[in-house]
């Protein structure tokens, strides 16, 4: 079949019930035949706690370098993906786990405002094959 995009939010992974109807929804594509891709956001309010924590140490938010606050924010989105991927393990479909970076999504430089500026697909592909 075809490949599939899905992309799930925050609420939709804010829990770790949600995270197992996520899973299980990722593993039915699968099973009907599709190369299924998945896109998470942080659990819940995760992105907030860690802006908060930002500010708490500091204060100032010109001193909060954009650069710092993405690699913050960056643990929200790996903490969701990780045990996202462990959840479609669990119902016994491969997955792995990759951020923007090993998935070689390129962005330009513009921290907490990035825009996409090339795709390389191929590591995505890889990760489709046994060993991948």
């Amino acid at each position: 079949m075809g490949l599939l995009v899905q992309k799930y939010g925050g609420t939709s992974v804010g829990t770790p019930a949600r995270i197992r109807r996520v899973a299980a929804r990722v593993v039915s594509s699968r099973r009907e035949g599709h190369d299924v891709v998945v896109v998470v956001s942080a659990m819940g309010h995760t992105t907030d706690e860690l802006l908060a924590l930002a500010a708490a140490v500091a204060a100032d938010p010109g001193r909060r370098q954009p650069r710092e606050l993405d690699m913050l924010l960056t643990a929200g989105e790996q903490i969701a993906m990780a045990l996202t991927a462990m959840a479609i393990r669990d119902l016994g479909e491969a997955a792995i786990s990759l951020t923007g970076s090993q998935a070689s999504i390129i962005t330009d430089e513009a921290h907490t405002g990035a825009r996409i500026e090339e795709v390389r697909a191929a590591r995505v592909r890889r990760s489709w094959r046994p060993g991948g």
